[in-house]
């Protein structure tokens, strides 16, 4: 399982190499060949839209429907993140395997787990 695990990302890593040589590549220009104006960055600048705000997904009350949108997760492993709850925090989706590492290094960015009673692990008081 490791083994495949290390070759899945070794791949990973040289196609994004190779696709970044070729990007540098295209984006030089051509000995012998006049380069174009840069475009004015101040218009550049202008015309840009603002980043979009992520909003995060909170694996402790997402709705399946929810967890389905997130990169990687699918119904088995959406059904797996709502039967693991409550989380202490998002990185025991994959301390606990519910999703695989590489899906984790995906939706990380992406999601939260926000706790509702703060006595996790302590014994109420009655």
């Amino acid at each position: 399982m490791k083994h495949r695990i290390i070759e899945t990302v070794l791949v990973t890593l040289g196609l994004c190499l190779f696709a970044n040589l070729s990007l540098a590549t295209v984006a030089q220009p051509h000995k012998g060949t006049q380069a174009t104006a840069a475009p004015d960055k101040t218009a550049a600048k202008k015309n840009k839209a603002p980043a979009p705000e992520v909003v995060l997904v909170d694996i402790n009350s997402a709705s399946r429907k929810e967890l389905k949108t997130l990169p990687g997760i699918g119904d088995a492993e959406a059904d797996r993140i709502i039967a693991g709850r409550p989380y202490l925090s998002k990185a025991h989706l994959q301390t606990h395997e519910i999703v695989s590492p590489m899906v984790y290094q995906g939706l990380r960015e992406l999601v939260v787990a926000r706790q509702k009673d703060a006595k996790f692990g302590k014994v109420a008081k009655k």
